[in-house]
């Protein structure tokens, strides 16, 4: 790393650095409710508000603290703009589907909003453009096709050919209307409502087995049991797959943050490039300083390049685009990505009508999970919602994804062959401090981390999902499964699952 880039040592995302967010006992007895959900993030959170607003008792579990996952680590664009989207839903679900696609995002950008309004939340709600940058001229083609798709379902926006940044541009993409907020702030109010109503919230409770029989019972690691009329798994990954086989039809992809101060002022709004590497950018004040969040960087988790190589990219880049006094936060954020880039939101499977999952937000997540809440409320009151056709987990669009589903499942395997024969340890008295390596314990493939203070922590590295072999993260210090995006600490514990049991600690032995 070159002297002039200078980053945080720990990640640590913005969103969490200025909040207090409130603690929770773990669940230790048993319970009945007439809802169970699994996963206290954004659509967790948002859907015990619905179901408590319609009438029903509900219990949140978290395995971890309460918005501390995927949602602590967003950026928090509020925007019906998913990338390159709409061509494609045209040509796969047809102009119908597509248009409710767009509607569904954007109500819930005004239901956030007005509920900001209605209740005074201070979270520093904004609106925003949002736009779409094509950097060559195929990227150029492939905006101006979405444009067309935009024309064609009545979606405001408008072809530009600047951005208000030292980017050379082919062309741009403009959606007015947008918004961006702090996600904790807004979700802070959202829990105290759902404390106000009576719903329960528990963290440190890891559910590790749905029991379907005449009711749903929802089992927890320590044994207690949470009986229920329907659960709503919103883990991210689903931690209880229901034979859907969610395990072959989504791959996980990181990416990463810098939050920045800019020596160049921001011009406001919120920009995307459609090319490789990813590029992403917003504003956001904290404690009344103004900071850019630079964002981008994709790579299927565990099969990235040395990981603070995609900081100091953004570094980079940053520098050049809009000038950095320092680089006051930086993360990395992992997302799903489903077959057909839709994601699933429904029944499980079609064997369980009173288990629901809700996964695959491939980066959107802020709307998502609004437009999740409301179809899931409205499966379980059997209200007519027209945006549960489209979402549903239960679908299978042939184009593209037949191809996908190979490929993926291609992918997964050659990644299981290889985590198991293509051995590359090292010496564990070789290792510097603070270095995470993959060494030989006792003849056997082992994950090795050296501590600041020369500890040397030792876990075995096959997921505890499927079998995978994970990878050292040297960026967030952390295991990552290449195959199904489980995520572990350099001690072994579970930071994301799918994967719920944690990676096997070795005994310190001298490594061969």
């Amino acid at each position: 790393m070159s002297r002039a880039m200078q980053f945080p040592h720990f990640p640590e995302p913005i969103w969490q650095s200025n909040i207090q967010t409130p603690q929770f006992d773990a669940l230790r007895e048993h319970k009945t409710v007439d809802i169970a959900i699994i996963g206290a993030g954004i659509t967790g959170i948002t859907t015990a508000y619905f179901l408590l607003k319609a009438g029903f008792t509900v219990a949140l579990i978290d395995a971890g603290k309460v918005m501390s996952g995927t949602t602590g680590h967003t950026t928090a664009k509020l925007t019906a703009q998913h990338d390159l989207i709409y061509d494609e839903l045209i040509h796969h679900i047809g102009k119908d589907q597509a248009k409710l696609y767009y509607e569904a995002n954007q109500e819930a950008i005004e239901y956030i909003a007005q509920l900001i309004t209605e209740h005074g939340v201070d979270c520093g709600f904004s609106r925003e453009r949002a736009t779409l940058y094509a950097t060559d001229p195929s990227s150029h083609q492939k905006l101006k096709k979405e444009f067309e798709a935009y024309e064609k379902l009545g979606i405001p926006g408008k072809l530009s050919n600047e951005i208000p940044f030292n980017i050379n541009i082919e062309s741009a993409l403009v959606m007015d209307n947008q918004a961006q907020f702090h996600p904790l702030q807004y979700l802070l109010f959202l829990v105290n409502e759902i404390k106000n109503a009576g719903g329960s919230i528990y963290e440190n409770t890891t559910a590790i087995d749905i029991q379907t029989d005449a009711k749903p019972v929802v089992v927890t690691r320590e044994g207690w049991k949470i009986t229920c009329d329907n659960v709503i798994t919103s883990t991210h990954f689903p931690f209880f797959d229901g034979k859907g086989f969610y395990f072959t039809r989504m791959h996980a992809e990181k990416s990463y943050v810098l939050a920045i101060k800019p020596s160049k002022e921001y011009p406001g709004g919120m920009y995307l490039s459609t090319d490789q590497p990813k590029r992403s950018l917003r504003s956001a004040t904290i404690n009344g300083e103004q900071y850019v969040l630079v964002g981008g960087e994709s790579h299927k988790t565990g099969q990235g390049i040395n990981t603070m190589k995609h900081y100091e990219a953004l570094y980079q880049w940053a520098e050049s685009t809009i000038g950095i006094k320092n680089a006051a936060f930086r993360w990395s954020t992992q997302d799903l990505v489903t077959i057909d880039n839709i994601p699933y939101i429904g029944p499980i499977s079609s064997n369980h009508d009173n288990i629901f999952v809700a996964t695959g937000y491939r980066k959107w997540g802020m709307t998502t999970s609004v437009v999740a809440a409301s179809i899931l409320r409205d499966l379980i009151t059997k209200t007519d919602n027209p945006y549960c056709k489209i979402f549903t987990p239960s679908r299978f669009i042939a184009d593209p994804g037949v191809k996908d589903f190979i490929v993926q499942n291609a992918d997964v395997a050659g990644h299981f062959i290889a985590g198991k024969v293509g051995l590359k340890e090292k010496r564990i008295e070789e290792m510097s401090s603070d270095e995470g390596a993959v060494v030989k314990v006792k003849g056997k493939r082992t994950g090795a981390y050296k501590d600041e203070n020369g500890y040397i922590h030792l876990v075995d590295t096959t997921c505890t999902h499927l079998g995978c072999e994970c990878e050292w993260n040297s960026g967030d210090r952390t295991w990552d499964c290449p195959c199904h995006g489980s995520r572990f600490s350099y001690d072994g514990s579970v930071i994301e699952g799918p994967a719920n049991r944690p990676l096997k600690k070795v005994s310190p032995e001298n490594n061969s």
